[in-house]
């Protein structure tokens, strides 16, 4: 892959530790609820328990965003792995009669997960000579990676037993953060030699160009952040995405296994998604739509979503189940990234984190409005195909939202 050998090596490194943190949660993530009711938890307080380690992951979004624009990515990633570490550690001594680690662990994995997913993806689209865009989809193919990898090694490995699963997720992070913690202390080291190393006319020689490169970046980005008015759709946009897209972990479970009869069916849902995302994710948005602007790939993908929830309506079993799959990993393809990439190139200098945490925010208030309402629609609809055509029409309103949005291309931050 050649946008891989071009990378920087601080951010190969950045993409390997997406890989296996990705790896590592989703071994244990899908295993949580198993494990606390074998562990004597009932079932209430399970789902209270599985619902705060998401809520403790989304709700600090925005203040993640502040932290890396104060403090820098670097060190607001190392308390990601700090955090997670500990958390971890915590899980595997509380249960039943000792909740307050359980609770103390769940919300110290969510808030570090937070942390680290936030700060590394502001250092990828940070780094030089590649541009956002194709750092976006490497990160989105890797996640996608331990999605699909995860469960079943998670699989595998627990029949030894819970707490290998948290001591490879220990272990990971402890190696990943000491490396990247390296790679920073030894990237710095260099930086403060090229500098000392400086002459008294090499600086003076960048005072003097420093206009025209300026004016240079101006000429294919934009040099201001947005306005409120052009930052209401797309945050809009990102509550609108994380709705529709919740539907397929609550809408899609249920129609599929009464479309089909097979509790199943989800699963083949969920495995090929990941699947498809893995090997064209980056072709996509490298090869495919390379001259495409990120408000294009936005209309694209929510009309993806419209042709994805349209397929449903006929209710035709698996027929409709499968056809469905396609235009739903296309519209996460290409709406994911991009809404990333419109907060990146809207971003104020030095903003980038808060830019990109007020995204999550809003994934995190459409993930909650979506999974509400869900559920609502379904009952309302009494099995029929209302809340289908619900969801197209909803599609499709977002679609031409996204005409709202400044038309620019991808930049450097």
């Amino acid at each position: 892959m050649n946008a891989w050998r071009e990378a920087s090596p601080t951010a190969r490194l950045l993409l390997v530790a997406v890989l296996f943190t990705g790896l590592t949660t989703f071994m244990f993530l899908p295993l949580l609820a198993i494990e606390l009711t074998a562990r004597g938890i009932p079932a209430g307080r399970t789902g209270f328990l599985v619902g705060l380690l998401a809520f403790s992951g989304q709700a600090f979004s925005l203040l993640t965003g502040l932290l890396v624009d104060r403090f820098g990515a670097h060190r607001v990633m190392s308390a990601g792995f700090l955090l997670r570490v500990l958390g971890y550690v915590l899980l595997g001594l509380g249960g039943g009669g000792a909740p307050a680690p359980l609770v103390a662990g769940i919300v110290a994995v969510g808030v570090g997960g937070s942390l680290l997913g936030l700060s590394t993806k502001t250092l990828l689209v940070s780094q030089e000579g590649t541009d956002a865009r194709t750092m976006l989809a490497l990160r989105s193919t890797f996640v996608n990676v331990g999605v699909v990898a995860g469960p079943a090694l998670g699989a595998a490995v627990y029949p030894l037993g819970f707490g290998w699963i948290l001591a490879a997720c220990v272990l990971s992070h402890l190696v990943l953060g000491t490396c990247l913690l390296l790679r920073r202390s030894v990237t710095a080291s260099r930086s403060r030699a090229t500098e000392g190393r400086a002459t008294e006319g090499r600086a003076t020689e960048g005072r003097a160009t420093a206009p025209a490169a300026r004016a240079g970046d101006g000429a294919g980005a934009p040099t201001t952040a947005w306005t409120l008015r052009q930052w209401l759709p797309l945050c809009g946009l990102g509550v609108a995405y994380w709705a529709i897209y919740s539907q397929l972990n609550v809408l899609l479970p249920i129609t599929a296994n009464e479309m089909t009869g097979s509790t199943a069916a989800i699963s083949v849902v969920f495995t090929a998604n990941g699947l498809l995302v893995v090997l064209f994710q980056y072709t996509l948005l490298r090869h495919v739509f390379r001259r495409a602007t990120a408000r294009t790939l936005l209309v694209l993908g929510f009309l993806a979503f419209a042709c994805a929830y349209a397929t449903l309506i006929p209710l035709a079993g698996w027929y409709s189940l499968l056809a469905f799959v396609v235009p739903v990993t296309l519209a996460e393809m290409l709406i994911g990234p991009s809404l990333d990439e419109q907060a990146v190139n809207a971003a104020a200098t030095r903003r980038t984190g808060l830019a990109l945490g007020a995204m999550s925010a809003a994934g995190a208030l459409g993930s909650l409005f979506g999974s509400s309402a869900g559920g609502y629609l379904l009952q309302s609809a009494q099995g029929g195909s209302e809340v289908w055509l619900l969801l197209v029409g909803s599609s499709l309103a977002a679609a031409a939202i996204c005409l709202l949005l400044p038309k620019v291309r991808t930049r450097h931050v």
